[in-house]
């Protein structure tokens, strides 16, 4: 393993531990020894980490540090590289903006011949059916996610009924041919599932729904007996 990968894998290993752990316990998850993490901390400390702590008592990296030149594994850059491609080609404008945005920002930390392998990464992703264009913007509808507001819907159904629905919205699903959102009906006091292509007009409220995002999402896994992203 090479320094810059292990100080990376240092890294990761502290940011899954929110209390203070020993330098003992980090030396082995890691495979060093005490002497080199030492070292490595004092590296990562430089480079503008905030690791607090000491030799007996335990280290805790503060949150808010960004990600440093560090080395990626080859098929770490391809998962972004092939991960960025579909979001640039299948989602929309903001999030293709977004995607490419966050693929030049990783790609100027990285070193010079990482970086080249970054811009000549062969994935490809093929072309797809065309999604239906929504009439509303699906970053307003991500915005209601991320701060756990109320929308008010306008939607019409596959027989073009239309509906009127006050909905908690906590996820938004991409497929090949169309997106989803997800959220709890009020109408129906049920979860749904709703086209984005078939929501007519959108508005987020000033109300939180009652639960957390989390919790929702939770719940709606559970009873589709989808298992964890993380499983």
């Amino acid at each position: 393993m090479s320094r810059s990968e292990r100080l990376f894998d240092l890294l990761q290993t502290l940011r899954r531990h929110r209390r203070p752990v020993s330098g003992k316990v980090l030396a082995e998850e890691i495979g060093v020894s005490i002497r080199t993490l030492y070292r490595d901390i004092a590296s990562l400390q430089a480079q503008g980490a905030t690791i607090e702590g000491e030799p007996g008592v335990g280290y805790v990296l503060k949150p808010g540090f960004l990600l440093p030149p560090l080395m990626f594994p080859a098929e770490e850059i391809e998962a972004l590289v092939l991960g960025s491609r579909w979001v640039a080609d299948r989602a929309d404008n903001h999030l293709r903006d977004a995607a490419r945005s966050a693929l030049a920002r990783i790609a100027a930390v990285l070193p010079p011949e990482l970086r080249d392998e970054l811009d000549a990464s062969s994935l490809l992703v093929g072309p797809g059916a065309n999604i239906p264009a929504d009439a509303i913007d699906p970053a307003l509808l991500r915005k209601a996610i991320r701060t756990e507001r109320k929308l008010s819907l306008s939607y019409r159904d596959g027989s073009g009924t239309g509906s009127e629905r006050v909905v908690w919205p906590f996820a938004l699903a991409f497929f090949d041919q169309v997106r989803v959102l997800v959220g709890w009906c009020e109408l129906r006091q049920d979860f749904r599932s709703f086209r984005t292509d078939r929501i007519a007009c959108a508005e987020i409220l000033d109300a939180r729904y009652p639960k957390r995002r989390q919790v929702l999402l939770k719940q709606w896994r559970e009873i589709q007996k989808m298992p964890r992203p993380d499983a």
